[in-house]
């Protein structure tokens, strides 16, 4: 990855904006070994993450990233960690979160293999 700021940078918009547009498209970003933890609840699979993010309790979101921070790693991929706040069916208090994301790449391109997502309270 020539400049992979710009990279983490690109993933991140394109991953908020498919999760706020519509978390089913969110398959894409997966493969079989993908893995997730979300406020401490593990799953692994595609379909499995998409469930979970697709079933969370809020009908629509809206992610703003404040900061992405980003390592190459041994796997033609990047560690991308991300802070910033979202809001849930319009309401008026932003909740703050961190992300991590582990990025890998196969024959196909870049997917995640671990996500890793905390509110901060």
């Amino acid at each position: 990855m020539a400049d992979i700021q710009a990279f983490a940078t690109q993933f991140t918009q394109e991953y908020y904006s498919t999760f706020d547009g519509n978390r089913a498209d969110l398959a894409k970003f997966y493969r079989p070994a993908s893995m997730l933890t979300f406020e401490s609840d593990q799953v692994l699979g595609v379909e499995n993450i998409v469930a979970k993010l697709v079933g969370l309790p809020f009908q629509t979101v809206k992610h703003a990233v404040s900061t992405c921070d980003v390592q190459p790693n041994n796997n033609n991929g990047a560690l991308i960690l991300v802070t910033g706040q979202l809001i849930t069916d319009g309401e008026s208090n932003p909740l703050n979160f961190t992300q991590v994301f582990q990025i890998f790449s196969d024959g196909t391109g870049p997917f995640v293999f671990n996500d890793l997502f905390k509110l901060v309270y």
